[in-house]
């Protein structure tokens, strides 16, 4: 889930919007502005009523951002890296860089989400007490109220990849002591509830109540497609668990000078046989790397000045792996690097490249073969 808009850091996590984020924000307001607010402060102007509705669905989303950052903070103290935090159409999401690695640390990060929500009720049922003689200050606390405790509780639906999946999880963990066992369960029950979403989605959207029926189909559609590529993400990962970088690498790397101009490395390598990166180097000396993504970073009409060198990643900015690197850590660092090869470096020379492609033909044919 990738964030459209970037928002900032906070404890140098970056935190932004996704495309959808602008859909639901909109649709909210317009709910509030124009139906709830009217039925529950009819005294009220239709001007105060979309204030009320613009500030609310501001504060809805900062409740959001609150409950996801519970989430990054037990992580961070567990030492565990979050990648990001993306604001979107469900909800949001903070992107753990890694699984917990005990069932103590996954239970806390779970549970953090909907403590800090719970809170946040709580908070709002103060002010709402407090306000209550205030319909401008009334109104928001109150609605505030209801949708972090709805927030708090829905999370703590025992589905994965829910709060309460993953707690779930960390029980199962705890009692079993294996960590695909469990996740297994819990995705498994993830996807029931998911279907049981859908079920009950369609049973509203016959009865009448399309709106309401359809977007109970898209949560658990949601659900069901979070779960299911969770659960297949575990299995990637213990599969990978054991396996070294030389086992999946190649060591027929292309090397290509670094005065070769990009217009001819395209018509010779990138054209005439299909090769996708390339290391630069002279004399048997390496010296960076060389993507596609790095080519068409650079207008065409400069490629025929534009040597090998020029367009290079140097050698000190690249990350490598050595050939005993487990691949799961080296898959790790290549998405923590947002990088599809990495070159593979033994006695500071150049052995071979590890690629994403590779590793995904590794997988498929353990897969066919059963093992």
């Amino acid at each position: 889930m990738e964030a459209s808009l970037k928002l900032g850091r906070i404890w140098n996590i970056p935190v932004g919007l996704h495309t959808s984020w602008f859909l639901i924000f909109g649709l909210l307001t317009w709910s509030l502005a124009s139906g709830y607010f009217p039925a529950e402060y009819p005294q009220l102007s239709t001007s105060a009523h979309w204030l009320m509705g613009l500030i609310t669905s501001l504060l809805f989303f900062l409740s959001v951002l609150a409950h996801e950052l519970g989430h990054a903070f037990l992580a961070l103290r567990n030492k565990i890296p979050v990648r990001s935090i993306t604001l979107f159409i469900f909800g949001g999401v903070a992107q753990i860089g890694e699984e917990p690695r005990s069932p103590g640390a996954e239970f806390r990060i779970a549970i953090a989400g909907p403590i800090v929500s719970l809170s946040l009720a709580l908070l709002f049922y103060v002010l709402w007490i407090l306000d209550s003689n205030i319909p401008l200050l009334a109104a928001p606390s109150n609605y505030l109220l209801r949708i972090n405790l709805i927030l708090g509780l829905f999370n703590m639906i025992p589905g994965f990849p829910l709060d309460g999946g993953r707690v779930l999880r960390a029980i199962i963990w705890k009692v079993s002591g294996n960590f695909q066992r469990s996740t297994r369960v819990a995705s498994f029950t993830g996807q029931v509830i998911a279907f049981g979403f859908i079920g009950f989605g369609v049973f509203d959207i016959f009865s009448g109540q399309f709106f309401n029926g359809l977007w109970l189909v898209f949560i658990g559609w949601f659900l069901q497609n979070a779960a299911a590529s969770t659960y297949a993400q575990t299995n990637m990962q213990q599969s990978l668990r054991g396996i070294t970088v030389g086992q999946v690498m190649t060591r027929d790397c292309v090397k290509v000078p670094s005065l070769v101009s990009l217009n001819q490395l395209v018509e010779d390598q990138v054209l005439g046989s299909g090769q996708r990166c390339f290391f630069v180097a002279d004399n048997g000396s390496f010296e960076g790397l060389l993507t596609l993504r790095d080519i068409s970073a650079i207008p065409q009409q400069k490629w025929r000045f534009t040597t090998t060198r020029n367009a290079m990643v140097p050698i000190n900015r690249l990350a490598t792996v050595r050939p005993e690197t487990d691949l799961l850590s080296a898959l790790k660092l290549m998405d923590s690097n947002n990088i599809a090869q990495i070159p593979v470096v033994e006695d500071n020379e150049l052995v071979g490249v590890l690629s994403r492609e590779q590793i995904v033909h590794y997988m498929r044919t353990r897969s066919e073969l059963g093992i």
